[in-house]
């Protein structure tokens, strides 16, 4: 059973999180998220909810209005608008509070994204009980003892019930409390994620605009699911290079662009640092399509097929709308590598259809 404020509270978060996901499209724009993790909390301004409280009145039938208007009438709206401010209260947003980690089951429960299957000899452990509070019922194979004596001590020495000769304490029902639980995740395989970007001349600020929010989800769905993962990132021209985070979503750079340079270099990092079979790996290439050569473009499909695809859970290849570049990579993949189950690609011309990438990313469950 659930103490009526256990009841109350956990109605209200259902209600919150029903808003969120009617916002969902809107709240995966928000740039002002990026860089949170985890358990950290955010506040998101929710429209609609009011913070319950009590009101008072005189609980008479009348009505609040005054004047000879009654009910049906319609309202004159002739008035320009113009006058003093005034001097009721107004509706106000409510900011509540949520983690990283609800945003992103909200996202995988609104996009019926299923949990990720990881291969390797690491297993994932889906779910977990873990105690969080005490509560006045439950099983008696959950009673708390020690605060339950305590209780019981207590109330005997102030009714005057307790003997300091014969100290027996007799348990009422009032005095029992009972351990309360819920259920979490706990992800248990190691993972990495690769992030690939293009930095050449044609991808401008609104290009890496999108890469940042499309990573930002990316990484928040894979950190949900995973316990132990590490992120790296490689950005490239003609060459290519790896770097920190930072330096990722904030370097500008110029001149043309060899795609296969990225493949290279994750190819290496992954032959370097992380075997397959005991790690679960991410690969994601961010790019608006425009290669230096159709040459370089079917080295891609040869290293994809022949090297990257077998070493990954999947390769993600997300294509950014640019008015610089031709986009034909993403047609290049469509024409020599769509039999191959691991490589999922997706459009990105507006922050609106982040939503519909990430899906597609995720919806296979790998």
């Amino acid at each position: 059973m659930i103490s009526g404020i256990t009841k109350d509270h956990q109605r209200f978060r259902q209600i919150v999180k029903g808003k969120i996901r009617e916002d969902l499209r809107k709240f995966l724009t928000r740039g002002e998220l990026i860089g949170r993790e985890g358990n950290k909390a955010i506040s998101i301004p929710v429209h609609g909810i009011d913070t319950p409280r009590f009101r008072y009145g005189d609980n008479n039938d009348s009505g609040v209005g005054t004047g000879d208007a009654s009910a049906g009438d319609q309202a004159d709206t002739q008035g320009e608008g113009i006058g003093p401010g005034g001097d009721q209260e107004g509706k106000h947003i409510l900011e509540v509070e949520v983690s990283l980690d609800e945003l992103a089951d909200i996202l995988g429960e609104e996009l019926q994204l299923p949990r990720i299957e990881p291969k390797g000899k690491k297993q994932i452990s889906s779910e977990r009980d873990k105690y969080t509070g005490i509560r006045p019922v439950g099983p008696e194979s959950l009673k708390h003892f020690k605060r339950t004596y305590r209780r019981a001590l207590r109330r005997q020495i102030m009714t005057g019930q307790y003997d300091p000769d014969n100290p027996r304490i007799i348990f009422e029902r009032g005095d029992k409390v009972y351990r309360s639980w819920k259920t979490v995740m706990s992800p248990r395989s190691n993972a990495v994620i690769i992030y690939m970007m293009d930095v050449s001349g044609s991808m401008g600020d609104e290009q890496k605009e999108l890469v940042r929010l499309e990573a930002f989800w990316i990484d928040a769905w894979l950190r949900r699911n995973y316990r132990g993962i590490e992120s790296r990132y490689i950005v490239h021209d003609v060459r290519a290079g790896e770097v920190d985070r930072e330096t990722f979503y904030r370097i500008r750079e110029d001149g043309g662009t060899r795609i296969s340079s990225a493949f290279r270099a994750a190819k290496a990092l992954i032959e370097n640092h992380y075997v397959p079979h005991e790690w679960n790996i991410y690969l994601y290439h961010f790019s608006d399509g425009d290669n230096s050569s159709e040459t370089d473009s079917r080295e891609c499909c040869a290293l994809l097929r022949e090297h990257l695809l077998p070493m990954c859970n999947m390769f993600g290849y997300c294509q950014v709308a640019s008015a610089y570049g031709s986009g034909n990579f993403i047609n290049v993949l469509h024409e020599h590598v769509a039999d191959e189950e691991r490589l999922i690609t997706s459009r990105v011309n507006t922050k609106d259809d982040i939503y519909d990438s990430i899906k597609a990313f995720f919806k296979a469950g790998r």
